[in-house]
């Protein structure tokens, strides 16, 4: 198996610590907000290594953050705390909103066919572990003390930007271009541990008083609490390379003496109609949003798969449609080879497993597997044709075994409520259309809107 290592900037074979098991770190969800489809790609990429890695015989440990304090508004340690801020918007208390959007990304995954890593641990569960390394480093001396905090001093560690390859400090974004902290040793010196002030919400006591982690300081701790001092895989989107994972480098091995992580793995951004994706420009979409304009998840994971995780892939819904016919095609292809009692060569199909491991396995080309597959449906129905894409759906996950053919009974009251909400809808009564989808939403049906009219789906 074959992996871009991020660090060394080279493709080369993956060769875990301990012989049959991977270890991997997966920078999780900051759960101030719902989950949008560019942060769902990077699960989607997330899911898709673990897959390729089981399909390969291998055991995996996997651990994903839920970030739920410490993660400022800005990468660079400025700004308020994103759990903060959502709570003063809200009125809600931040584990209250944490726990809200935890559930609703959980569940969002789950539709996406993402497998949940082994350990989803939330930062707040881990604040001694936290506390514990943050001491460390300053008994190292590569910690010391503001009047706001406790900061990295990244001076003391020459190797500083070897991920991102940015070694001019100077230029580094997490903090200097805004540096409003003169007590900092360097501009880019980072936040290991925050002062909090009175108002704060999330505060715990620490040396240096009531205080909460800073946002980098989460993923070392906790990686290496349930990972050990060294494993094989972390991670993340390419956003991440020069702050967050940057910093973690820098922070576990001052603390460690030796790397922490053997392979770096970033995936690309999604931009939206080839512009950046943001929800400032209003070009981000939740996985309801896509259902509501008649996509379902598995359409969304087949548009993802079809473009290797490190280049760009730009949404459209152009795209989208065009992934939404196909995966009903490949769907409709793989029933018919299901429902047949013949059988295909042998050597069509060993050729076939052959084609599709060797493109997972150099590192990570789902869209040439995808490939394969098509290829491979492309001969005439067959009972072995059927359990070869079953086989390679364990690395899709596209739900290719599934039948969705069966009639969902729709209760007449809800009936009622769908017909007059494709009637307001036709008369453009925008707020009467988007109350009577509430009102479907409260008896528990998703209205999926179509050219020829809507679709209900029992949620």
């Amino acid at each position: 198996m074959i992996v871009f290592n991020t660090l060394t900037r080279k493709k080369g074979e993956l060769i875990p610590i301990n012989d049959n098991l991977v270890k991997m770190y997966s920078c999780g969800p900051t759960v101030y907000s719902r989950a949008h489809m560019g942060n769902m790609r990077a699960y989607i990429f997330m899911d898709t290594l673990r897959r390729v890695i089981k399909f390969n015989g291998y055991n995996l440990l996997g651990v994903m953050n839920i970030t739920d304090v410490g993660h400022l508004t800005s990468d660079a340690d400025e700004g308020e705390d994103k759990m903060e801020k959502a709570a003063k918007k809200t009125g809600k208390s931040p584990w209250e909103i944490a726990e809200h959007f935890t559930d609703l990304f959980l569940k969002d995954i789950a539709r996406l066919n993402i497998e949940r890593p082994e350990v989803i641990a939330k930062a707040t569960d881990h604040i001694p572990e936290m506390l514990s390394f943050v001491e460390g480093l300053v008994e190292k001396g590569y910690g010391y003390e503001t009047s706001d905090g406790i900061y990295f001093d990244i001076a003391k560690f020459p190797s500083y930007g070897k991920l991102s390859g940015n070694s001019h400090l100077d230029d580094n974004i997490a903090g200097a271009r805004v540096d409003v902290n003169t007590e900092k040793h360097t501009p880019a010196d980072f936040a290991l541990w925050k002062k909090a002030p009175k108002e704060h919400i999330m505060q715990w006591d620490s040396p240096w008083g009531r205080s909460y982690p800073g946002w980098h300081i989460e993923c070392s701790a906790m990686g290496r609490k349930y990972l050990g001092d060294t494993f094989d895989i972390h991670t993340g989107g390419v956003d991440h390379i020069p702050i967050h994972h940057e910093n973690e480098i820098a922070q576990s091995e001052a603390l460690l003496g030796h790397p922490a992580v053997n392979y770096w793995m970033h995936v690309e951004f999604m931009q939206v109609d080839g512009k950046k994706m943001s929800k400032s420009l209003g070009n981000t979409y939740t996985l309801d949003e896509l259902e509501e304009k008649g996509y379902s998840p598995m359409s969304f994971r087949y548009f993802c798969l079809n473009t290797h995780y490190r280049k760009k892939l730009n949404f459209t819904f152009e795209g989208m449609e065009s992934a939404k016919i196909a995966y009903s095609r490949l769907k409709a292809l793989v029933d018919e080879s299901k429902a047949s009692s013949q059988q295909a060569d042998e050597k069509i199909i060993s050729e076939f497993k052959e084609n599709f491991l060797n493109a997972v396995n150099d590192y990570l080309n789902i869209p040439l597997g995808l490939g394969h597959l098509w290829m491979l449906l492309k001969n005439p129905p067959a009972k072995n044709i059927y359990e070869a894409v079953i086989w390679a759906d364990k690395v899709l996950g596209l739900s290719l075994d599934k039948d969705e053919s069966s009639e969902l009974t729709i209760p007449e009251e809800v009936k009622a409520i769908a017909e007059e909400r494709l009637a307001a809808r036709k008369e453009k009564n925008w707020a009467k259309s988007d109350e009577l989808r509430n009102k479907l939403s409260e008896l528990g049906y998703m209205v999926k809107d179509s050219k020829d009219g809507y679709e209900l789906e029992k949620k």
